[in-house]
């Protein structure tokens, strides 16, 4: 795999529990392979596809800490990404760490209280298969906050948030030099109150239905029934944890 570029999605993780449940549920509702690691990571697992990295997961170390699914946006200075957060009005959750000779990484909140995480790659790049059944497809801020999120993403990452018809229906996207990197949408009044603003993840599936009833024959929920989008067919799911994450058939960005 080559080098990720800086600015874009390049690795999903999972903070969940249950890591031995979680491993049983997503390894059959997706097809993966559980690599788990040494001791020394305690125990952090790569899934596979086809042999090639697609997600991660690890086990809690915070106490109330809820089970979730984490975006990492690519990054070559780590250290920079998180002087700039701060300075654009967000958090820093987590300085900037070595993770052995892996990588550096580092976990914040932006200026609306969504979190977000950076990996600056070492020997391990970030996911190495996108866009087929199984594997990330798309990453999207849900926010109330739009003017803010574009000036805090623009500041950090360089953003630009547009606003496109997709399918006849408008729709937000960051776009860095020109490029789709990821989507934004807007929590209206119809959201619930105490729903915080965060990052989706969206997998890709080659029938959004049937990976829905597939999520629920394994002790999964179906948050949101399958139902069409600008983006696509799409289904919000909660792993038997908590851990909320989408399926997408058909991405159409």
């Amino acid at each position: 795999m080559t080098d990720p570029t800086p600015g874009l999605p390049n690795w999903v993780d999972l903070g969940t529990a249950d890591l031995a449940d979680a491993t049983r549920f997503y390894t059959r509702l997706f097809g993966w392979e559980a690599d788990v690691s040494g001791e020394e990571y305690g125990g952090y697992t790569t899934f596979r596809l086809d042999g090639r990295a697609a997600a991660g997961a690890g086990p809690l170390f915070g106490e109330g800490q809820p089970t979730a699914w984490s975006t990492y946006v690519s990054t070559d200075d780590a250290d920079a990404v998180a002087a700039r957060v701060e300075a654009a009005g967000g958090k820093v959750l987590v300085a900037p760490f070595d993770v052995m000779y892996q990588g550096r990484m580092a976990a914040f909140l932006d200026q609306a209280g969504a979190a977000f995480s950076v990996w600056q790659p070492g020997t391990m790049k970030g996911a190495d298969i996108f866009d087929v059944p199984g594997s990330l497809a798309w990453s999207e801020l849900v926010t109330r906050d739009v003017d803010g999120s574009a000036a805090f993403y623009g500041a950090v990452f360089g953003w630009v948030a547009r606003e496109m018809w997709v399918r006849g229906m408008p729709y937000l996207v960051w776009e860095l030099a020109g490029e789709t990197v990821a989507g934004m949408q807007v929590m209206d009044e119809t959201w619930p109150q105490d729903l915080p603003p965060h990052w989706m993840i969206y997998f890709a599936a080659d029938d959004c239905d049937d990976t829905a009833a597939h999520a629920q024959s394994l002790g999964g929920r179906v948050a949101r029934a399958p139902s069409d989008s600008p983006i696509g067919r799409y289904a919000v799911l909660e792993d038997p944890q908590g851990g909320l994450f989408s399926v997408l058939h058909n991405l159409t960005v």
